[in-house]
């Protein structure tokens, strides 16, 4: 999109307040311009029509045609970059990630519930997230199935010396939820590697994420806590406004979370869970920078490659967003660049035979 062209955007909510504070703070940049306002799903799927937006922020809930179901009409009718907006509840997290699944670019949560006095807490991030979806090509936003698995019982997990251990470190932001349905379901539940993935997103709604990723996989999936034990065969999600760090503590590896402060305006950021990562577990690292805007991830990589280990890095054709994974080929960190629906396969076969590598030894 030229630099100079004004992003113009359609607001949803059933809130009279909420429409004119949205509007007030994207009208406040200079790029961006409310076209029009909607004040419930059955009117914005007429605006939208009318008015042809760059980008649409809708709200979640609403009566008459609640979000999501306005949402499926608009990507499958008339597709177009949308900024979902959600007070964070736990059924509004699992309507978020649904939303997801959707096809929303990306959401932003209101900062104290559906009417939101303080909305201006949020002001930079939704503003941010608007200019960064009016570039997303929307025909990478198809609805993902997602398919509930019957999971197996979990399996007793042996005690290993930590130069067996594998580590799977996955760095991902715009895009990353639909990137990661692509990949963490595909993967064997006797995969002999765990697996920790930065995710940006908002305090609260990782939990959902990883409840949803778990549904759907053989591996068991779970929202990182303190002192976690790193064990094969698990996903650990770093939470929402926590940085993950991997420490050694006697002959295990465990999940350190902290809120030191952000690193590229970011908490949790994949660069401090990639570095540590990378001094403990060395060449049994495997490093994978998905879809994202932004520099998180590049300079994590770029150590876990110095340390021996590999690193995997989205292209740009199946990217919802190249910032991330643009960064770390830049940096020369990639040791492969690949679609998105082979690295599933590729996360398998890079950690068995680094397995069977170990044992040769």
């Amino acid at each position: 999109m030229d630099a100079q062209r004004t992003i113009r955007v359609l607001v949803v909510d059933d809130s009279a307040f909420m429409r004119k504070a949205i509007s007030h703070i994207l009208n406040d940049a200079e790029d961006l311009e409310v076209v029009a306002t909607a004040r419930d799903g059955l009117d914005a799927i007429k605006k939208v029509t009318d008015y042809q937006p760059d980008v649409i922020t809708m709200d979640i809930e609403m009566p008459r045609l609640e979000g999501l179901q306005t949402l499926g009409y608009i990507m499958s009718e008339c597709p177009t970059p949308v900024v979902m907006l959600s007070a964070y509840t736990e059924t509004g997290g699992v309507t978020t990630m649904k939303a997801l699944e959707y096809g929303a670019v990306d959401f932003v949560c209101k900062p104290s519930g559906p009417i939101s006095l303080d909305l201006q807490k949020v002001a930079v991030e939704l503003v941010n997230k608007v200019r960064m979806a009016a570039q997303v090509d929307v025909r990478r936003l198809s609805f993902v199935e997602v398919e509930k698995l019957a999971k197996a019982p979990a399996r007793a997990t042996s005690r290993r010396l930590a130069i067996e251990r594998q580590v799977v470190v996955i760095a991902s932001s715009t895009g990353g939820p639909r990137a990661l349905y692509e990949i963490i379901p595909k993967l064997p539940g006797d995969l002999p590697a765990a697996i920790l993935i930065v995710q940006h997103m908002s305090q609260g709604f990782t939990k959902s994420l990883a409840e949803r990723m778990d549904s759907a996989s053989e591996l068991k999936v779970k929202e990182a806590e303190d002192g976690d034990v790193i064990l094969a065969g698990q996903v650990y999600f770093a939470p929402g406004n926590y940085h993950m760090e991997v420490v050694r503590e006697g002959d295990q590896e465990v999940i350190r979370l902290n809120q030191e402060p952000t690193r590229h305006s970011v908490r949790p950021a994949a660069d401090i869970t990639l570095e540590t990562a990378a001094d403990i577990y060395g060449q049994n690292c495997l490093a994978v920078v998905l879809t994202g805007m932004g520099h998180d991830g590049a300079a994590g990589a770029k150590k876990v490659k110095d340390a021996g280990g590999r690193v995997l890095v989205q292209d740009e054709a199946t990217s919802v967003v190249f910032g991330m994974p643009k960064s770390a080929i830049e940096l020369g960190a990639a040791d492969m660049i690949l679609p998105l629906p082979a690295f599933a396969e590729q996360i398998t076969r890079q950690i068995r035979e680094n397995k069977i590598k170990q044992h040769s030894n």
